[in-house]
């Protein structure tokens, strides 16, 4: 059905409750077009934006002739490019060059093609697209007697500047961090990769919010059956909303069931585009400064910025201590809990008294001690993160200072335990990913009821879990512990230790992707011989 069948019908659609009825089962104008009386197409404009004073409508004439409106949202667009490349063309410019026009079609016809001067501009009918547009930040030029109208891009919203890392600080490493705007994203990650095989393909998901998101992907390198696996995870989205990239994160993972993530997120472009290089999709969603990289593997998850900017044996020495701190994180209360109330034989002769020697006349046992103290440590970080910045993190220290030493001067809690939970959170926060550290916190009070219950027997129970779980795990097809499980030697240079960088001349194998060649070492080895030849 068209407007202008619309029209005919003796029953006027302009009517507020007769515009709702032409909308569709899903809540969106589609298939309706216009008609070719600006009045009328105004009026049913003015219908749907109803209450929406932010929405402008401006009439004038083109070169002081042809009856046109312009439609756009106040705040989202730039009143310099509407009023510099639109509005003056058309009304001042137009007849000052004297410019003839004799009709409504050679009006629109100039107006596309010769007298606004704006990059982008297209035509359409579909009131869905218009509304889309004006809703998008763009301008909308109706002509009279015209069932087209023009859709010029004239973006113009605030946003964020490019600023540092908040999360993800590198020493050595660029300091550009993303946005919430997702032009300036892409153009962060082209800047980096400048080979036209890179690609970005656009979404738009959500019934109401019709959020923007873009797939990006080096054409020649990815893997295709990755590519497809993440098309049709995202056309399986059927939401009213997309806030930011979260949701987005829940909805595609493989195991929503999984404490862990199964999609890796940055705010760092450079991790993006180095992503890109081994093989990963990228998935960038508009009003987010996370992007998601898909799939995610533990060694990734493990891996800071600053792993590839150091020395391969710097950077190795950094990834060991971040596994150990990753381990202690997650089994040490527990391990506490298991040898002082079940196997204190476990422990050395002079440690085992000085631990017996604090806990005298403690009202509490261990475990109880363990989670009282576990909870109040979780709680002090909670809301150091609510708070403002610098009040924040004066809570948190003060607070976790003067709480354990109060703790302890009451008797409530005995030296040893307050030890315990400061080395498990500083041990947390060495876990570059605060996914991961999450997922770390949540196994934790299981390991530490497991103990409770059933002491080491225990934790070896929980470990052997999660160690299954793990090895099972997916992430868009590619095995959560690779290069692990299955077991690839080659990929093993970048996991415990980093490599020199000569000796990863390769993309990883578990990713299946097509250019398998990371590097042309011949070449460089022949540098090599060179420089040597001349020394």
């Amino acid at each position: 059905m068209s407007w202008s069948d619309l029209f005919k019908n003796k029953k006027s659609v302009l009517n507020k409750k007769k515009i709702e009825t032409i909308k569709s089962a899903g809540g969106a104008y589609q298939g309706i077009t216009l008609g070719k009386s600006l009045d009328e197409n105004i009026k049913s404009l003015q219908v749907i934006f109803k209450d929406c004073d932010d929405v402008v409508f401006r009439s004038f004439k083109i070169a002081g002739r042809i009856k046109a409106e312009l439609v756009f949202i106040d705040g989202m667009i730039k009143s310099e490019a509407v009023d510099d490349f639109i509005m003056k063309p058309l009304i001042l410019e137009s007849r000052i060059a004297g410019v003839q026009i004799e009709n409504e079609n050679e009006a629109f016809r100039y107006t596309k093609e010769a007298i606004v001067s704006t990059a982008n501009i297209k035509e359409t009918k579909e009131l869905e697209s218009i509304l889309f547009s004006i809703m998008s930040g763009g301008a909308v030029i109706m002509i009279d007697r015209q069932e087209y109208a023009l859709i010029v891009e004239a973006k113009g919203f605030e946003h964020r500047q490019v600023e540092q890392p908040t999360g993800e600080n590198a020493i050595r490493g660029p300091r550009d961090a993303f946005t919430e705007t997702l032009g300036i994203n892409t153009t962060l990650i082209r800047r980096r990769i400048r080979d036209p095989r890179l690609k970005a393909k656009k979404y738009y998901i959500g019934e109401r919010s019709k959020t923007e998101v873009v797939i990006m992907y080096i054409e020649d390198i990815v893997d295709p059956k990755l590519v497809d696996q993440v098309y049709k995870r995202l056309d399986g989205i059927d939401v009213d909303s997309i806030v930011g990239s979260g949701f987005i994160e829940q909805l595609i993972e493989d195991d929503w069931i999984s404490p862990f993530p199964q999609v890796k997120t940055t705010e760092r472009p450079d991790r993006v585009a180095a992503a890109l290089m081994e093989g990963k999709v990228c998935i960038l969603v508009d009003n987010t400064p996370y992007i998601l990289i898909v799939p995610a593997t533990m060694s990734d998850l493990l891996t800071a910025p600053d792993d590839y900017y150091e020395r391969w044996l710097v950077a190795s020495l950094i990834r060991f201590v971040r596994l150990i701190g990753a381990v202690t994180a997650t089994v040490l209360p527990s391990l506490y809990i298991a040898m002082v109330s079940y196997h204190p034989e476990m422990i050395p002769s002079t440690l085992a008294l000085s631990i017996a020697t604090g806990r005298q006349g403690m009202p509490f046992p261990a475990f109880i001690e363990a989670f009282i103290m576990e909870a109040v440590f979780e709680l002090i970080r909670e809301a150091s993160i609510r708070l403002p910045g610098s009040l924040g993190q004066t809570i948190g220290v003060v607070g976790a200072v003067v709480i354990g030493q109060a703790a302890v001067s009451a008797g409530v809690v005995s030296p040893a335990m307050v030890v315990v939970v400061a080395l498990t959170g500083i041990a947390n926060f060495a876990v570059p990913s605060f996914d991961v550290a999450l997922s770390y916190r949540v196994l934790r009070f299981g390991l530490m009821l497991l103990s409770t219950v059933l002491g080491m027997y225990g934790i070896i129970l929980g470990a052997l879990l999660i160690l299954s779980h793990l090895c099972i795990l997916k992430s868009f097809g590619i095995p959560y512990m690779a290069p692990w499980i299955p077991l690839t030697w080659r990929d093993l240079k970048d996991t415990l230790i980093r490599s020199p960088w000569l000796s990863m001349r390769r993309r990883p194998a578990f990713m299946h992707t097509q250019d398998k060649k990371r590097m042309d070492l011949d070449s460089y080895e022949e540098t090599l011989r060179q420089r040597k030849d001349k020394a």
